[in-house]
């Protein structure tokens, strides 16, 4: 990444250059909707794919067993599997994919693969901010635990916490979901989500159209309808402070404090971390009214700190 000084524009994109979006009468939002379904599918379809042949090779074929329980005594391939997609998918071909929007050159500026003289401090400042905002998003996420969802997916969520549990509780593997978990996640979804779907959004209807609903197809890409407004919300705040940073450095820093967290947090206290969403379980009414104190003083303070006021 590159240090750039200078003060940038409301908005790093540049309207100049005819894009091949625009000589061939595409909308950048409809192009950034594609891509998202598109990359969804190659993601999955990488990390079944890539799993499968991983066991094979490292485990064999037993007839006597289905897709589903062999991958299940192999989790970390899974895990394996998946990053590869993410890597493959999320991350590389949507940088490629940029260049439907803007010109070469732009690219690294449309996507904020730049380091700013701010990029420190703000960094620094959204890493303690997803911090202090945990105690929010849990209550946060006990509300969407409440809203009835169609048992599939209900179903499919609990299906990948008890995969996600059972890989945590294994002995050894700490470093493993570390790098599956927190480090791949947080710079694959946020090149796609921050980077490319953020700012082809604001191309078409401005920035914070941009940050609300590319926050929420953050939420909506994860598949786990009782976990969407948590996942939502911290999609948003990774949206906004991407804009006020100018950088997508301190969005992925506070993703992976997020996902690291949850991951040591579940490493050596799993009771802590798998226990059910219910009011004896929430943190005190205090730790909540502190969280969102704290959050809009950080918030504020990632404003004033801003070159895009």
């Amino acid at each position: 990444m590159n240090i750039d000084k200078s003060v940038p524009e409301h908005t790093p994109l540049n309207d100049h250059y005819q894009s091949w979006a625009k000589r061939n009468g595409f909308r950048d939002w409809a192009l950034a909707m594609i891509w998202i379904v598109v990359a969804f599918v190659l993601f999955q379809l990488t990390a079944g794919i890539v799993s499968v042949v991983l066991f094979l090779i490292f485990e064999g074929f037993d007839s006597a067993q289905s897709v589903e329980e062999m991958l299940g005594s192999r989790m970390d391939l899974l895990f394996i599997g998946n990053s590869t997609g993410q890597i493959l998918f999320l991350c590389l071909a949507s940088y490629l994919v940029a260049r439907l929007h803007v010109s070469r050159e732009g690219r690294k500026e449309f996507l904020r693969l730049k380091l700013r003289t701010n990029t420190g401090s703000m960094t620094a400042l959204t890493a303690v901010l997803f911090i202090v905002v945990q105690p929010a998003v849990w209550y946060i996420g006990y509300l969407n635990s409440l809203i009835p969802v169609p048992e599939y997916f209900s179903d499919l969520q609990q299906m990948q916490y008890q995969m996600i549990e059972t890989f945590l509780r294994s002995d050894g593997i700490l470093l493993l979901a570390l790098f599956n978990i927190a480090l791949v996640p947080a710079v694959c979804e946020e090149v796609m989500f921050r980077g490319y779907v953020q700012s082809a959004f604001e191309k078409s209807w401005g920035i914070w159209p941009a940050i609300i609903i590319s926050g929420l197809l953050f939420g909506l890409f994860h598949i786990q309808l009782s976990n969407l407004l948590p996942l939502a919300t911290l999609g948003v705040l990774l949206a906004l402070v991407t804009w006020l940073s100018g950088s997508l450095v301190p969005a992925i820093v506070a993703h992976f404090v997020n996902n690291g967290g949850a991951v040591m947090l579940a490493a050596y206290y799993p009771d802590l971390a798998f226990a059910e969403l219910s009011p004896e379980t929430a943190p005190p009414v205090w730790v909540l009214v502190l969280s969102i104190a704290l959050a809009f003083v950080i918030i504020r303070q990632l404003y004033r700190q801003s070159e895009y006021k």
